[in-house]
């Protein structure tokens, strides 16, 4: 409670950027640089996103499931992936089948205080999984080890798997049937270009089902 003699200073913006203004205003064309350099990068793989999208929709048309995990901003990233096929990206039409594996609180602190967290999704691809299904696991650095134990899971147990990474070598992008390695290391670029690439592939996963459907095809 404020005391009715105290005077509070109302707030109001900056017209000039107050002292940062120019730092932002820095950062930001700093940003837009390297994303735009990175985006240049990311269109040589575009054959490779192609493929990303074919599986995508052989699996949704074959009325399998897709099973989505990230640690972090990265589970922020499946959540979001699944969201928008299970709601919609652009278009109205029949929701498809992804599921998040970094959402039910329950399940994830169970089986990390049981068996510890590297099984948090392994144990959920066991669970979930089966063979015909896609598990897509989303990692800036692809050595998470929780991730690389639900790919072996789901290889075991004939799921495809995709991995989605940052640049470098890593284990994930070794044992996925496919992999998309977005051309940075830095960690907050290596996320937005994820996101990017969730929304191109959604965008043309759910045109191309959705034009399907509007045929009456299977």
């Amino acid at each position: 409670m404020i005391d009715d003699d105290v005077q509070v200073a109302a707030w109001a913006p900056s017209t000039n950027g107050g002292p940062y203004g120019a730092v932002l205003a820095h950062a930001l064309a700093g940003r837009r640089r390297d994303l735009a350099a990175a985006l240049t990068r990311l269109e040589s793989q575009s054959a490779r996103l192609a493929a990303v999208a074919d599986m995508l929709i052989a699996t949704l048309r074959a009325g399998r499931t897709v099973l989505v995990a990230g640690n972090g901003g990265s589970a922020a990233g499946a959540q979001h992936f699944a969201a928008e096929l299970v709601g919609r990206f652009r278009r109205e039409r029949e929701p498809y089948p992804v599921v998040a594996l970094c959402t039910d609180s329950a399940v994830v602190t169970a089986v990390a205080n049981d068996y510890g967290y590297e099984q948090v999704f392994a144990r959920q691809v066991a669970a979930f999984g089966r063979a015909g299904d896609l598990l897509v696991v989303i990692s800036t650095s692809g050595e998470s080890e929780n991730l690389v134990r639900a790919a072996v899971t789901a290889r075991r147990r004939g799921l495809t798997v995709l991995a989605v990474t940052g640049e470098r070598d890593s284990r994930l992008a070794a044992l996925a049937d496919l992999a998309v390695r977005v051309p940075t290391d830095d960690t907050a670029l290596v996320q937005e270009l994820h996101l990017i690439v969730t929304h191109v592939l959604c965008d043309l996963v759910e045109a191309e089902l959705a034009i399907r459907e509007g045929a009456g095809g299977p």
